[in-house]
C-alpha cells in the first residue's frame, strides 16, 4: 500500500471514529444557527441559497425540494429520501449522507469533501463537476459514479474522476 492510500485510509478511519464518538456520546457540533428538521416531510422545499451548516434532516423526505447553493457543511441527512433533490454548487462537506437516497438527484459542482457516504444510493445522479474528495463510498457506488465522472469543481478546482479514484 502506497503512503497517499495509507494517509486517506487514516484519515477516514480518524473522521469515522471522531463521528462515532460524538453520536454515542451524545455530543453535536450544532451551530447556534442550526435546525432540526428530522423525520419531517419536507417534499419540494425551497432551501436554496441558505446557510444550513450543522442542521439535522435525518431520516426526512425531501424529494424534489432545492438546496441549490446552500451551505450544508457538517449537516446530517443520515437517511433521507432525496430523489430528484437539487444540490447544484451546494457545499456538503463533513454531510452525513448515510443510507441516503439520492437517485436522480442534482450534484453537479457540488462540494462533498469529507462527507460520509459509505451506504448512500447516488443511482442516476448527475455529478460534473463534483468533488469526491476523501468521501468514504462502497466500491461498487463508486464504480457507478465513475461511469458518470466527468468536469471540474469551479471552487475547488478538482476533477470529478480524480476525487473518486476512478481509473
Amino acid at each position: 500500500m502506497n503512503s497517499n492510500m495509507f494517509s486517506r485510509f487514516q484519515r477516514i478511519s480518524l473522521a469515522i471514529l471522531v463521528g462515532l464518538w460524538l453520536i454515542l456520546t451524545g455530543i453535536t457540533a450544532q451551530s447556534a444557527g442550526a435546525e432540526n428538521y428530522e423525520k419531517q416531510t419536507l417534499i419540494e422545499a425551497d432551501f436554496s441559497g441558505q446557510v444550513l451548516t450543522d442542521s439535522e434532516f435525518d431520516f426526512a423526505n425531501l424529494r424534489d425540494s432545492n438546496f441549490s447553493h446552500s451551505n450544508l457543511r457538517g449537516v446530517s441527512l443520515f437517511g433521507a429520501k432525496l430523489q430528484r433533490t437539487n444540490f447544484e454548487g451546494a457545499d456538503l462537506s463533513y454531510a452525513t449522507l448515510d443510507t441516503a437516497r439520492l437517485n436522480r438527484a442534482n450534484l453537479t459542482n457540488a462540494i462533498l469533501e469529507g462527507a460520509f457516504a459509505y451506504n448512500t444510493d447516488f443511482s442516476d445522479t448527475m455529478i460534473a463537476g463534483a468533488d469526491f474528495t476523501d468521501v468514504l463510498l462502497r466500491r461498487d457506488m463508486q464504480e457507478k459514479l465513475c461511469a458518470l465522472a466527468e468536469g471540474t469543481n469551479p471552487v475547488t478546482g478538482r476533477n470529478t474522476r480524480d476525487t473518486l479514484y476512478c481509473k
